[in-house]
């Protein structure tokens, strides 16, 4: 069994082309979106948050209003970038959408990836301290994100205040228990994965991630997984751990579908998304469901992992997608195993 869930960048674009043609129209059309995978029976809808771009940018009124428009379904990110985020001011809009949405959220945070601008973080105010780098802030802010997820007193209270307080020191409200256990973080190095075992993080891998070894992504990331688990099984936490990875993957079930994806490469890449760090970017699985198993059953790390996001071309509409969700569901999922 696995959990099955879409990501979707909510890309959008004034083009004619385009079937998002607003900001509105990414978030409008992601919370259909939700709607329509939790009603096919998918696991999770989740959501990349990009800063200066035409796409989603502030997660927490999204996963509020799909919260609100869903029972079943898990709301995440995959990720959210903590250089850019205030962890006091994040756990309480996470405490609030996690408490509209009745605890499913499951929020995947990171050092984040190459952003529209240079050193966007700045314009949001943080710098990072003296002899530090933007990646060492990201984690602190994170590390600070966590503590606040225990609920635990730390504001001395006013000793006249406006309203009664609690007894003690004061925690940020609103809280939401079991929050801090659906925190995932998404690494993109062996390193960074062991770290997020060690502070009891879900682990997220993406359809990238930094080439360590010259093998396939499939190969790096089933290494990175049985990493991630050595080191929480270390670290003596008494949950078990959740292990998610993304993929593109579209079975060819229309003309359709073949129109759009059907020449889609069948191939890993390698290149550099940043100077003097090669990564190495994900095939593209889009094939007919039968061949399509066959593909998928190769793939060391879905293997590895007990969820599995699948990316989405949004752009392309709600309905389309939900057709892109539902032929994993129906063709794909039974055969594999996962449903």
């Amino acid at each position: 069994m696995k959990k099955i869930g879409f990501l979707s960048f909510g890309h959008w674009s004034p083009s004619p082309q385009s079937g998002t043609r607003s900001g509105a129209d990414a978030l409008l059309q992601s919370i259909d979106l939700a709607v329509a995978a939790e009603e096919l029976g998918a696991d999770g809808a989740y959501f990349r948050v990009h800063h200066f771009a035409r796409q989603l940018g502030s997660p927490f009124p999204l996963l509020a209003a799909a919260g609100a428009k869903t029972k079943r379904i898990e709301l995440g990110t995959a990720v959210i970038d903590m250089r850019y985020e205030n962890p006091l001011y994040m756990a309480e809009d996470a405490g609030a959408a996690d408490l509209i949405a009745g605890g499913r959220l499951q929020l995947g945070i990171s050092r984040g990836s190459p952003e529209q601008v240079i050193d966007g973080w700045r314009y949001f105010g943080y710098v990072p301290e003296e002899g530090k780098t933007d990646a060492d802030m990201a984690r602190r802010h994170a590390e600070i994100f966590l503590d606040l997820l225990r609920g635990e007193g730390f504001a001395q209270p006013n000793p006249r205040p406006m309203f009664p307080n609690p007894p003690g020191l004061l925690r940020l409200e609103p809280f939401s228990a079991g929050l801090r256990e659906r925190i995932w973080w998404g690494a993109a190095t062996d390193a960074t994965a062991v770290w997020a075992a060690k502070l009891g993080m879900n682990l997220q891998s993406s359809t990238l991630k930094f080439d360590e070894s010259g093998e396939p992504l499939h190969v790096q990331q089933a290494k990175q997984i049985r990493a991630y688990r050595a080191a929480w099984k270390e670290a003596g936490h008494a949950r078990e751990p959740r292990v998610s990875v993304s993929r593109s993957i579209f079975a060819l079930v229309n003309d359709m579908d073949r129109a759009y994806f059907g020449g889609s490469e069948g191939e890993d890449h390698f290149g550099y998304i940043e100077p003097e760090k090669r990564a190495v970017f994900g095939r593209t699985y889009a094939a007919e469901p039968d061949v399509l198993i066959e593909q998928l059953k190769e793939d060391q790390a879905i293997a590895e992992a007990d969820t599995l996001l699948l990316t989405v071309p949004n752009q392309l509409g709600v309905d389309y997608n939900a057709h892109v969700i539902e032929a994993i569901l129906k063709h794909v999922a039974p055969a594999m195993g996962w449903r």
